[in-house]
């Protein structure tokens, strides 16, 4: 597993609200249980997401989180990049410091490419690419499910 379960929770929980669309607040209690991820760490990822500016929140009855600005400006690879940093695009698969064309790992040359084809495709998809996929069905956010605005 590349991505950690912040990013994943992250993202699956942005694509949801990408996919809902819209301006209006959706409730952090009704995405954790739309997508079976527990309230508490939602909620930490949520305050990690506004902080870097790529959600806005809104306390009280009709409160919740949204998208901040346009979802075609945000991609993927924001929201990694918010919640666990630059690592994926340039640390070595291994974990092994200075790990260099002059000084490899193992897997150095094929870890290369790979990194550099993720990356490529979560700096082209944004979040209204992919909310749009969803709206158009056929796709899950949760175990068992196909996603729906519900």
């Amino acid at each position: 597993m590349l991505l950690s379960k912040t990013s994943e929770y992250g993202i699956r929980a942005m694509l949801h609200l990408a996919g809902v669309g819209g301006d209006e607040y959706v409730s952090v209690k009704k995405i954790s249980e739309t997508l079976d991820i527990s309230f508490h760490f939602l909620t930490k990822i949520f305050q990690q997401l506004a902080k870097s500016g790529l959600i806005d929140s809104y306390r009280g009855p009709n409160g919740g989180v949204r998208i901040s600005g346009s979802a075609s400006k945000i991609t993927v690879r924001a929201v990694v990049g918010a919640l666990d940093g630059e690592d994926l695009f340039s640390k070595c698969v291994l974990g092994l410091p200075g790990c260099t064309k002059d000084h490899p790992c193992p897997l150095h040359e094929h870890w290369i490419k790979s990194r550099s084809a993720i990356e490529q495709m979560m700096s082209e998809k944004t979040l209204e690419d992919v909310g749009a996929d969803l709206r158009a069905g056929g796709y899950r956010l949760k175990a068992g499910a196909l996603w729906s605005e519900d």
